[in-house]
């Protein structure tokens, strides 16, 4: 699935994505909204992941859905 469609259907994968990265809240989840850059910048912040892992670790779980 690319980032456009993960956006457009974002209520639908946010519960996979919660399950991915079990310490995003709600809110967070809500922040992110299928925009592949909230999601790089969240994953930096909650576990410590450099830029480039971050992106990867998006792109991976992007193209599992």
């Amino acid at each position: 699935m690319n980032w456009d469609q993960i956006e457009g259907k974002w209520k639908e994968v946010k519960g996979k994505a919660r399950s991915s990265w079990g310490e995003f809240t709600d809110d967070e989840l809500e922040q992110i909204g299928g925009k592949k850059d909230q999601l790089v910048g969240k994953l930096q912040q909650k576990y410590g992941l450099t830029k480039e892992e971050a992106d990867k670790r998006a792109d991976d779980w992007a193209s599992g859905l």
